[in-house]
């Protein structure tokens, strides 16, 4: 289980999280959801143990996050963390140091089915081909939970439905997955629940599919809603 409890965690005055309370269980896909500045890439770097809150505390499995918990919690930033010079093989290599569950034969697999070189220097990757890169080294750790901000930016359609399918191989009853993304419609038909979030505060956090039976309408069209004009306000 991955919780927070009040959390909060500001910058140069401004609050990017303002208390929230988050648990989330093993077993699901959480589609974490809002426009840029609503809160998600902090709380994922405060799960991971990468930022600290200013208030609050996040646990897993029950006990405060740490340099211990980031053993059983794996996080992809937006940002690419390869060494240019890099082969694609040397990157998983170097990533298996860190971690000892890291299981260097699927990330081959994988590989292989993204359609890319494991000799390939980093600095040779187009975008979508770094996206997949990360996404296939971090799903090659037997974590127990995986935050992942943004799986689908930048990649073509064949690309996100590569990466889709590698994520729903990866997931298990026993694994807390959370995807942040714009693409939306992405994000539907992998995950189960929603956890919106507006300027720092949690909106809501709610069932997809039980969603879509009250409202008649999609993910999608629900976002709009929830973050347009209209400003739904979705009880958690």
């Amino acid at each position: 289980m991955l919780e927070s409890v009040d959390v909060v965690r500001r910058y140069n005055g401004l609050t990017a999280v303002d208390h929230v309370s988050l648990r989330l269980e093993p077993g699901h896909i959480y589609a974490m959801l809002g426009p840029n500045g609503s809160g998600k890439t902090t709380w994922m770097k405060m799960a991971a143990d990468l930022v600290i809150p200013d208030a609050g505390e996040m646990r897993w499995q029950g006990k405060p996050v740490s340099r211990r918990s980031r053993l059983q919690v794996a996080y992809m930033p937006t940002e690419a963390y390869f060494y240019h010079g890099m082969t694609i093989r040397q990157a998983g290599l170097y990533y298996r140091d860190f971690f000892r569950d890291y299981d260097l034969q699927k990330l081959m697999a994988l590989l292989k089915k993204m359609h890319l070189d494991r000799r390939m220097r980093i600095n040779e990757l187009s975008s979508g081909m770094m996206a997949k890169l990360k996404v296939a080294i971090i799903l090659c750790r037997k974590a127990g939970a995986y935050l992942m901000d943004e799986p689908f930016n930048g990649i073509d359609l064949i690309s996100r439905d590569e990466i889709a399918e590698a994520i729903a191989e990866t997931f298990t009853p026993q694994t807390v997955m959370v995807l942040s993304s714009h693409l939306v419609e992405e994000l539907e038909g992998l995950a189960d629940t929603a956890v919106f979030m507006r300027e720092g505060k949690l909106v809501g956090v709610r069932d997809i599919a039980q969603l879509r039976q009250e409202t008649g309408l999609s993910l999608s069209d629900v976002y709009r809603r929830v973050y347009g004009e209209e400003r739904w306000d979705l009880r958690c």
